[in-house]
């Protein structure tokens, strides 16, 4: 190949072009088809496997709402652990796991508002007012699945849950960045972006990132 050419020559020379091959960003994956069920004791064993060793976050197993400051911080871990499975073993329903090919993938929260201890001790999300609403509090999303679409599928879901037993508002609390990206992990009451495509719209907001968001079901 390199026969005849002169000393030096380069590709240009020989009749060469040169080729760059430009970078892609990897493709994203499509959305998961999923399919969302009610939590129940025999679902439990799910649960436990989306949450993983940490619970989620720091020992949390989706107490934080539930229970007052004080109380979450000396039962961080094994005791939230067992705190949640005895709410799920009573009959109660806490949340949604959303499913993709069979694998527990997704969680939200959603219940009456008055579950939530913890809302009424703070400033920033104390009640609007005294209407009755259900809240739906936390998403937790298995890392490969994220910026799939599994937080937006499980509002609309925990949306309809409501719906189905009498709530004439739900409500959120989702965080509205400033600047930038938030990674999902630290938005763990979901983007406000979010809720607003789901139909919720904004009711009050006492933090600049933190805007209380409704959504009014006018049939019940």
């Amino acid at each position: 190949l390199g026969a005849g050419l002169a000393p030096g020559a380069g590709p240009a020379e020989c009749g060469f072009k040169k080729w760059i091959c430009p970078m892609k960003s990897p493709a994203k994956p499509p959305n998961p088809q999923l399919v969302i069920r009610p939590v129940t004791p025999r679902r439990w064993k799910d649960f436990e496997a989306l949450f993983g060793p940490r619970g989620a976050c720091a020992g949390c197993w989706c107490m934080w709402a539930r229970l007052k400051h004080s109380q979450y911080e000396k039962q961080k871990g094994p005791k939230n652990k067992r705190a949640m499975k005895k709410i799920i073993a009573s009959g109660a329903t806490p949340g949604l796991l959303a499913y993709a090919d069979g694998k527990p993938v997704g969680w939200c929260a959603v219940a009456p508002r008055r579950d939530f201890v913890r809302l009424e001790s703070s400033r920033v999300l104390a009640k609007v007012d005294d209407r009755p609403v259900w809240s739906a509090v936390c998403f937790f999303v298995a890392r490969p699945y994220r910026r799939r679409g599994v937080t937006s599928a499980l509002l609309l879901a925990a949306v309809e849950y409501a719906r189905k037993r009498g709530a004439p508002i739900v409500e959120g609390y989702p965080v509205a960045p400033k600047t930038g990206r938030m990674p999902e992990a630290f938005a763990w009451t979901g983007f406000e972006t979010a809720f607003r495509k789901a139909g919720f719209r904004e009711v009050a907001r006492r933090s600049p990132t933190r805007p209380i968001m409704r959504k009014f079901l006018p049939d019940n």
